[in-house]
C-alpha cells in the first residue's frame, strides 16, 4: 500500500483526517502508566508512550487503554510496526523524553502518533524482523553505554546505558511518590562491575512495567539497564545511577535478540567475564539486607 513517513506527517497532518500507513521501528519504550481515578468509569485506563522513527525522523506513539494489554508487551525497542487507522493530535507538553543514541536524528516534536481501539480503530501490525528489507531506510536502534571509568566524568542527570555483572542487590523497598500519598514507588539496590573500575556502578532501580525481571535480579547475573540518570550527591559527591520513564531492565534469559547485544562496549564487557574466575567472583557477592544510601559519615562530628 502507499505509505507516508514522520516528515510528511508533521508538514501535512492539519489539512488531513485520514491519513496513509506507516512504517516505522520502535527505539524507546516508557513503562505504563496507570492513570484511573475514583468515580471515573473507564475499563482500563493505561498509557504507554513510545518514540518511533523512520527514514525522516523520530515521533512519540501513544497506547491508549484496552490496547495496552493487547499490545504493550509486545512491542520491545527495535520491534518494525506497520501502523494503519491511527490519529494525530498536538503533543502533550509536560511528558518525558528520552536521550536518543543518535544525537543526529531530527525529532518531531509538536504532534504525537496516537493508536485508540476506536475513533478510529488502529490496525497494528508487528513485521518479523527478518523480513525487514534495507530500501525501507528504517533507522537500527543506538544505544549511549559507558563504563563505570568513564561514570566520574560525567555531569548530573546525563542520560546513559550500562552494563555489569551483579555483585550486590538489596531488598525491595518502598518510597511514598509523595507526602501523604497512598501511592508507592517500589524500587532495589544494586551494584554491578565492568573491570574498568575498583569501584562498582551504585544502581537505583524502580519496578519499570518489567516484574518478571525487577523481582529476579540477582548477583552474578549479567545486567543491562537502559536510559538511566547520572546522579551526583553532594557533597560527598558520590555517583550513582536511577531508572528513568524509558529505562528498560535486563538479565540473563532476555538478552537474546536484544538490539544491544551488537554494540562494541557490550561485546567489550563480555570478553573481560569470559577472562574472569566465577568462583572469584561469587566471593564477592552479597544479596539482601538494608542498604543505606547515601552512606552516614563514619563520625558525629563530619555528620
Amino acid at each position: 500500500s502507499k505509505l507516508t513517513n514522520l516528515g510528511h506527517l508533521e508538514m501535512t497532518w492539519r489539512s488531513r483526517v485520514h491519513f496513509h500507513p506507516l512504517l516505522v521501528r520502535i527505539l524507546h519504550k516508557s513503562r505504563l502508566k496507570y492513570y484511573g481515578k475514583p468515580g471515573k468509569k473507564m475499563d482500563m485506563p493505561y498509557q504507554a508512550y513510545f518514540e518511533v522513527a523512520d527514514g525522516s525522523g523520530m515521533m512519540s506513539m501513544v497506547l491508549w487503554n484496552s490496547l495496552c494489554p493487547e499490545w504493550y508487551h509486545s512491542m520491545k525497542v527495535g520491534t518494525v510496526l506497520l501502523l494503519a487507522k491511527y490519529a494525530i493530535k498536538s503533543s502533550y507538553p509536560f511528558k518525558t523524553h528520552p536521550t536518543p543514541g543518535d544525537s543526529q536524528m531530527k525529532r518531531f516534536a509538536t504532534i504525537e502518533i496516537c493508536l485508540n481501539v476506536r475513533d478510529p480503530p488502529t490496525e497494528i501490525s508487528i513485521i518479523p524482523e527478518e523480513m525487514v528489507k534495507p530500501e525501507w531506510g528504517l533507522p537500527e536502534v543506538k544505544y549511549r553505554f559507558i563504563t563505570r571509568s568513564e561514570l566520574d566524568d560525567l555531569p548530573h542527570n546525563h542520560s546513559c546505558d550500562v552494563i555489569g555483572l551483579v555483585t550486590f542487590v538489596g531488598r525491595a523497598e518502598r518510597a511514598r511518590k509523595r507526602e501523604h500519598s497512598e501511592d508507592f514507588w517500589l524500587y532495589r539496590w544494586a551494584h554491578a562491575i565492568d573491570g574498568t573500575s575498583d569501584q562498582p556502578f551504585i544502581l537505583e532501580l524502580f519496578a519499570t512495567s518489567q516484574p518478571d525481571v525487577f523481582e529476579h535480579i540477582h548477583p552474578m547475573t549479567y545486567l543491562v539497564c537502559t536510559q538511566m540518570r547520572v546522579m551526583t550527591e553532594n557533597p560527598s559527591r558520590t555517583v550513582y545511577l536511577t531508572t528513568s520513564n524509558e529505562s528498560q531492565i535486563f538479565i540473563k534469559g532476555w538478552h537474546k535478540g536484544q538490539p544491544y547485544t551488537k554494540d562494541a562496549k557490550v561485546k567489550n564487557f563480555i570478553q573481560w567475564m569470559e577472562s574472569q574466575s566465577e568462583a572469584d567472583q561469587i566471593k564477592k557477592t552479597v544479596i539482601g539486607g538494608y542498604y543505606p544510601f547515601p552512606r552516614l559519615p563514619d563520625s558525629f562530628l563530619k555528620y
